[in-house]
């Protein structure tokens, strides 16, 4: 049993709060109450077109909706995973338990690059290539027969009437590692054992020597369903984002500067075009965003990884002290400090 498995994980209480995308203003809110959120949202809201008092109430409904949604997402996620577990017949059942095979030999070699003594992050970006924007880097992770396999199991899954879970409030499709039963035996070890000796010599200062949790998620872009990503950051220390699929045309990712440089004069965006096999790794609060794709269908992994670490100082997505709320699963990452009471709620 790995350390992971032992933690018990916990959501910072903005969770409930903070951070809630309406896709019509493209704009992230926050909800106390009612009064407050008019106080502060209305006029904003307003000014990006929405001038009448019935339109302010659909919003209202909207963002009180996924309030719900996020305090009964613990409850429902269990509940889909056992449905999945019980009713799913996996097309290439082989692929949810990692094997080397389906890594690539260069990614091989960064790794065993990585665990050695005198392996340096200078001496890392060598073997890597280093993309615009600052710290950001891309390598080949999966092989092609793995992705095309991957990928014909996702849409397998798609295309059953089984509950699905949404990855994140920005995407509405895609599918939940976790929830398909991707997590123990898959993402966890290609975490802990292939991510992290890379990530403790390129994000040292970001808690890359210790991420202990993650959430991981496919997303899928089309036309007629998600185009494109408004401009955000993520929950998350480091970032792995791994592309599936080259039968799409545009939808190159975009990045900015940090999330605690917004205010103050950005450095210019530059833009990333995904390939086939690699994967893309950089710091979560990176600002970024995805261009919207012309043609095709675009599938991405995407593996947020958490360093209780960092996190358990400070709140990435509301800035504060974490106020922590008990969960299932790897939650936001946080960990139990010694001698801290806690409100025990089931959400994830």
């Amino acid at each position: 049993m790995s350390l992971d498995d032992r933690k018990s994980f916990y959501v910072c209480s903005c969770y409930y709060t903070h951070n809630i995308f309406l896709p019509k203003f493209k704009l992230h809110v926050t909800y106390i109450d009612d009064k407050i959120f008019a106080d502060i949202w209305k006029p904003i809201i307003k000014n990006k077109g929405c001038d009448n008092e019935e339109g302010f109430t659909d919003v209202l409904r909207v963002v009180k909706t996924e309030v719900e949604r996020r305090k009964s997402l613990g409850r429902d996620y269990l509940k889909r995973k056992e449905t999945i577990l019980k009713h799913y017949t996996p097309l290439h059942q082989e692929i949810y338990k990692l094997q080397i095979s389906f890594l690539s030999l260069t990614f091989l070699k960064l790794v065993e690059h990585s665990k050695q003594k005198n392996a340096s992050m200078q001496s890392l970006i060598k073997l890597m290539s280093t993309e615009k924007g600052e710290r950001i880097y891309s390598f080949p992770i999966f092989t092609e027969e793995f992705c095309n396999s991957f990928k014909e199991e996702i849409e397998h899954f798609e295309n059953t009437d089984l509950p699905k879970g949404r990855p994140n409030t920005m995407n509405n499709y895609g599918v939940l590692m976790n929830e398909l039963g991707f997590d123990d035996y898959f993402i966890t070890p290609l975490r802990q054992n292939y991510i992290t000796p890379l990530a403790r010599l390129l994000y040292p200062d970001c808690g890359g020597d210790l991420l202990d949790s993650h959430k991981a998620f496919v997303v899928k872009y089309k036309i007629g369903e998600d185009l494109d990503l408004n401009y955000h950051y993520d929950n998350a220390e480091v970032t792995l984002n791994i592309s599936l699929t080259s039968d799409f045309t545009e939808g190159s990712l975009y990045f900015g500067g940090m999330r605690h440089q917004r205010g103050i004069e950005e450095p210019q965006r530059t833009e990333y075009c995904h390939k086939p096999t690699y994967g893309l790794i950089h710091r979560g609060q990176h600002m970024h965003g995805a261009l919207p794709i012309a043609d095709g269908e675009r599938y991405n992994l995407i593996i947020w990884m958490r360093s209780s670490k960092i996190r358990n100082k400070l709140c990435p997505m509301c800035d504060n002290k974490p106020q922590l709320i008990k969960t299932v699963g790897f939650g936001d990452g946080f960990t139990q400090p010694e001698n801290t009471t806690v409100d025990v709620c089931c959400t994830l």
